[in-house]
This record gives C-alpha cells, sequence and structure tokens, in this order.
C-alpha cells in the first residue's frame, strides 16, 4: 500500500509540474498573439520598394485563381517575381498572359536539366538574385493576401533596426475533419512561433508570409548553409539570423494570406513530412522549448488517466486539469479570433489529446525513413 501511495504521489508531482510548464507556454508565449498590437513607427513611411517573389511548379490554376490578388495591391513601388520551376503543365502560358497586362511583373524561367536535380530552395534563390529591391517579401502559388493592402502592411513593419517580418498564412476553410485539423494544427504552430517571436525567442517563419532585407539574405551566405537539406527554405534561414532584436511581427486581419488546404490525409502528411525534416536542424534552444510543451502535454494527459482510475486526491487533480483547460481554451479562442481561424474550439480538446501523437509518428516515420528524394514541396 505504502509503495502504491508512494508511486501514485510521484505520477501526482508529475502532473502538477507538467500542468505548470503548459500554463507557463500558453500565458508567456501563446496568450502574446491574441494580445499582441502593432505599434505603427513614426520613423517608418511606408514608401521602401518591394519584390513579391513566388516559385510555382506546375501552378497553372492557381496562379490564374490567386496570382491577381498580388498584382493588384495597393502600394506605390512594388514588382512581382515568379519563378516558373520546370512546370510541364500551363503555366508558361498562364503568366504570359498576366505578363502584358501587368507591367510590373517579371518572370524567371528554370529549365527541367536530367543532369540537375533541385529542391525549392534553388527556385526561391534564383528570385532573390532577379530581386531588384532590398525588401524582401514572399508567398506561394497557391495563396492570395487577405486584402489589397498586404504589402503595405508588411512593408510597414520594416523600421531601421529590423531584418526579419513574420506573418500568419492560414488556409483556407472547407469542409471536413482534415481540414479542422490542418487549420488547427496551422493555428497551434503559429501561436507558437509567432509567440516565440513576440517575447523575442524568433525560431522560424512560413513562406507563405514573411519578408526580409535582401542584404542579410547574402550577408549571411542565404541557403548554403542548409543546402543540402531538402527542406528549410522559410524556417532554417530564419532559424540562423532572427533575434530578439531585428524580427518584428505583424498580425492585421487584412495582411494575413490564405492557401489551398490539403485535399487527402496522405497529402497533409506528405507535406508534414517535409516541415518536420528540419525541426533537428534548429538551435538548440528551440529544439528544447519545441520539444518540451508536446512531451509534457502527454505526460500531462497520461498522469491526469493514471490518478483519476485510482481515484488518488481526485478533487485537486480535477482542480488542476480545470484550470489547464480553461487557459488552453480561453487562449484558442482568442487565438482563432486573433487568426481568424473561427469554428475549431469545439475540436479543440480532442486535437489537443492526439496531435503530439499524430506528429510524432510522422517525426519517427522520418527518422526511419531512407528516402533521399530532393522533394519540391
Amino acid at each position: 500500500m505504502f509503495q502504491d501511495n508512494l508511486f501514485l504521489m510521484i505520477v501526482f508531482l508529475l502532473f502538477a509540474l507538467s500542468a505548470a510548464i503548459q500554463l507557463f507556454y500558453y500565458i508567456f508565449f501563446y496568450l502574446a498573439v491574441p494580445v499582441y498590437k502593432n505599434i505603427q513607427s513614426a520613423h517608418n513611411p511606408v514608401n521602401e520598394p518591394v519584390s513579391v517573389i513566388i516559385c510555382a511548379r506546375n501552378e497553372s490554376v492557381n496562379l490564374r485563381n490567386f496570382l491577381p490578388s498580388v498584382l493588384e495591391q495597393k502600394y506605390p513601388d512594388y514588382e512581382v517575381i515568379v519563378v516558373n520551376d520546370c512546370s510541364e503543365d500551363s503555366t508558361y502560358d498562364v503568366l504570359g498572359e498576366y505578363l502584358l497586362k501587368y507591367p510590373h511583373l517579371r518572370i524567371s524561367n528554370v529549365n527541367k536539366d536530367p543532369k540537375f536535380t533541385h529542391n525549392k530552395k534553388f527556385a526561391q534563390f534564383i528570385g532573390i538574385k532577379a530581386s531588384k529591391n532590398d525588401l524582401l517579401l514572399f508567398t506561394d502559388a497557391d495563396c492570395h493576401p487577405e486584402s489589397v493592402n498586404w504589402i503595405e502592411g508588411i512593408a510597414s513593419r520594416f523600421t531601421p533596426g529590423t531584418d526579419i517580418v513574420l506573418g500568419y498564412g492560414g488556409y483556407e476553410e472547407r469542409k471536413g475533419l482534415l481540414n479542422k485539423y490542418i487549420r488547427y494544427d496551422t493555428l497551434t504552430i503559429a501561436l507558437q512561433y509567432l509567440g516565440m517571436a513576440i517575447r523575442g525567442i524568433p525560431y522560424m517563419g512560413v513562406g507563405r508570409n514573411m519578408a526580409y532585407r535582401r542584404n542579410i539574405f547574402f550577408e549571411n551566405k542565404g541557403y548554403r548553409p542548409h543546402n543540402h537539406i531538402i527542406s528549410g527554405d522559410d524556417d532554417l534561414f530564419i532559424n540562423s539570423v532572427a533575434n530578439g532584436n531585428n524580427t518584428a511581427v505583424e498580425l492585421r486581419h487584412g495582411n494575413l494570406t490564405r492557401s489551398v488546404p490539403s485535399s487527402s490525409f496522405e497529402e497533409w502528411v506528405k507535406q508534414k513530412k517535409r516541415h518536420l525534416k528540419t525541426a533537428r536542424y534548429y538551435k538548440p534552444r528551440d529544439i528544447f522549448l519545441l520539444i518540451t510543451e508536446p512531451l509534457t502535454r502527454v505526460l500531462f494527459y497520461t498522469s491526469f488517466i493514471l490518478l483519476m482510475v485510482n481515484l488518488f486526491l481526485w478533487p485537486y487533480v480535477l482542480i488542476i486539469f480545470g484550470i489547464r483547460l480553461i487557459i488552453f481554451l480561453t487562449v484558442i479562442l482568442l487565438g482563432q479570433k486573433k487568426l481568424k481561424e473561427e469554428g475549431l474550439i469545439s475540436f479543440s480538446l480532442f486535437f489537443d489529446i492526439f496531435s503530439p501523437v499524430i506528429n510524432s509518428t510522422i517525426y519517427l516515420s522520418n527518422t526511419l525513413s531512407r528516402s533521399t528524394r530532393n522533394l519540391w514541396k
């Protein structure tokens, strides 16, 4: 009996500790996003030229649907560079049509070479080399900004000491549980990386809505330090050069972007695998912070079940669980309102429990896989 009570007391202490760590993440990092307010600098008139860079491979449908929303922005001086990377569909024809209509559109074509395979980093590098301006704003071919003031909103965050601006790139709302999980996963990741950036610990950005200065790219040798890694065109470069002093966040509604979500679970897993491959190359501090939250979440739910099955100190267990649940739901509710991801709150507890399992399974699959395919996207 004594040994059983000792074991359960240890479990209870681990439960309380994991709950405390969870509350720290939600209150200090994640809550920073919904309560964040942009402070417009009086020393930052929005007139600096911008180069918008989009890489496209077989994206003719998305380019036809979404490229005009980028080309018709209300901004005095900008160019849009589309890198047509070995497309085999009608991308070339679509871009040709738009080239006649929009004089600030520029095209860089990369032709297929059987002797040279490359990933998205190469196409991105081609676009950066072709750019004329110091401010580089990145998005994808399947993305569209939420307003005609998107470029202005992102550019307005570049003060003299700012080299990087991180925005939010969400996914369009569709029917089905998969879409809700994709949007929930995107939301929680954003609460994490944007919240950490707000707290002075930026570690990544997303290529759907991100900007940085051209000079910081070349001063830090661009993608060269990570060129051997399949992915990482958006997060590894940011992880290596961003800090609390040179990075800003832009979260006003008109300056968010939306993308076409994966239509199948297999397609989403493939995309997720590509993103998770880069995590091991982050700074040790960032890896520690990113691993700690899901590990303590698993510990929290596991110890909760064990304690409740044995009814050990169950009133205190329920109080701790309830406090964590209220904070969690509050942050998700405020976060989905801030980032315009409505309709997720009723699924959030279910997703909260199972997302560490899903992510760890995908990560383990990546670790065990010996595939060296040079995936573009």
